[in-house]
This record gives C-alpha cells, structure tokens and sequence, in this order.
C-alpha cells in the first residue's frame, strides 16, 4: 500500500508543474509533424510497432474510449467528492457525456469523410469497382476490396484528445491531500498516468508508422480542437460541467 501512495505521490509532484499540462496540445501537434516527416524521409525502421496488430494497438487503442471511460468514472466520482457536495460531482460527470459527444461525432464524421470522398478499388489491377453496392469502406473491405478515400486519423484524433482530457481531470488530485486518499483512488490515478504514456506512445508510433501529414495533423487538430472548447472555452464559464477542482481550492461547491 504504502508502494502504491508513494508512486501516486510522485505522478502528483510530476503535474503540479503547470508547464507540464500547459504543453500537452503543442506536443501532440508536434509529434504528428515530427513523425510525418520521419516518416517521410523514411528515417525509422519496421518494428513490432509498425504491425497495426501488435498487442497495445488491439487491445487498448482499438477499445481507448472505453478504456477512458472506464477509469474516468470512478476517478471523477471519488476525486471530486472531497469537501464538494453530491450535486456537484454529478455535474461533474456530465463532462463524460459531453466528451462521449464529441468523440462519437468527430469520429463518424471522419468515417462519413472517407465514404464520401472514396471509391472501391481491386487489390491488384488498381481499377474502380464499378459495382453499385460498393458505396462505403465498410461494403469494400467485406468485399474482399480497397477502399482509397480522404482518411483522417482516427487514431492520431482519440488518443491526443483521450490523454487531454485524462490530464484535465486527473487535476481533481491535486487539491486532495494524503490523509482524504485510499489506495483505490491512487490505483485509479496510476493507471490513468499508465493509460496516457501509453496513448502518448501509440500517438508517436501512428505518426512515424501510419497515414499521410495531413491526416494525421488534421486528426490531431481536431482532438486539440474538442479539448480547448470544452476545458478552455466553455467550463471555466459554465458551472455545468464546469471545471474538475483545481490545486488549493477548498471553496465548498453547491
């Protein structure tokens, strides 16, 4: 037990800098630059990473929303309950919904994208399946088929805006000192630390190994966008959801 608050205790020191969540965004667009052009100019070898089945691409990135979700929930439940009132930690998990949202909206509005802006191709001749039931990646692909479309990087999308707003939330630590913590709620913040590394290394690697500049940078663009209205725009005036309680606040919330 006493491992576990040690290591929470530590992850906590490591965000108290505010220019440690400050340069998140920027970092995530420049990795996305960064990686393109490494990619590019073809300066990064194949690795088990390049395999798009390797183990953290199918059984973490493939499911991240649900991972998030999964540890945000409890975390924002337990995290802003400390000297806040009931009503006030509901509100609080209205931001799951709101993030569900925009999660659910950019990405089928990138899917809607690639349909749209795509046709059918054989593997091998490279032609245009004429066929007009194939009018949709998803019919492409069963097919047997390739779908060539403007594709957005979902990836490069879900785990910079997923890690933006683990970080934003993960805030709610800060202001809770040692005696009001349990052991569940520091493994609920260590792992959500351990779930952001992982995006941001899954992040790097869909930048060096996968999709075209622009439709990483644009993926990337986007998930910062979604953050920034919500965390910057939006909660900081709005008492719904509003802001996770932040470092020396100890005003009691209605």
């Amino acid at each position: 037990m006493a491992a576990i608050g040690s290591s929470a205790n530590k992850l906590i020191e490591l965000w108290k800098c505010p220019y440690t969540r400050a340069y998140l965004p920027h970092l995530f667009l420049f990795i996305s630059v960064l990686g393109s052009l490494l990619k590019l100019l073809e300066l990064v070898s194949e690795s088990y990473f390049s395999n798009s089945r390797n183990v953290l691409n199918v059984y973490f990135v493939k499911v991240s929303w649900g991972w998030t979700l999964a540890l945000l929930l409890p975390f924002i439940y337990f995290s802003n309950s400390y000297k806040r009132s009931r009503a006030f930690v509901l509100k609080r998990l209205t931001s799951l919904l709101v993030a569900t949202f925009i999660w659910y909206t950019c990405t089928e509005t990138f899917y809607y994208i690639e349909d749209v802006t795509g046709a059918c191709y054989e593997s091998n001749t490279m032609e245009v399946i004429r066929d007009g039931d194939i009018t949709t990646k998803a019919a492409c692909k069963k097919a047997g088929f390739i779908w060539d479309g403007f594709d957005i990087s979902g990836h490069s999308f879900i785990l910079s805006y997923s890690a933006l707003v683990i970080v934003e939330e993960m805030a709610a630590m800060l202001q809770i000192p040692n005696s009001h913590r349990n052991a569940f709620l520091d493994c609920l913040y260590i792992a959500l630390n351990v779930i952001v590394a992982i995006w941001l290394w899954m992040f790097a690697c869909t930048s060096v190994y996968f999709h075209h500049l622009i439709d990483k940078f644009l993926g990337t663009s986007v998930g910062v966008l979604g953050w920034y209205v919500t965390y910057v725009v939006w909660y900081p005036k709005c008492s719904l959801p509003g802001l996770p309680p932040q470092p020396n606040e100890q005003k009691e919330h209605a």
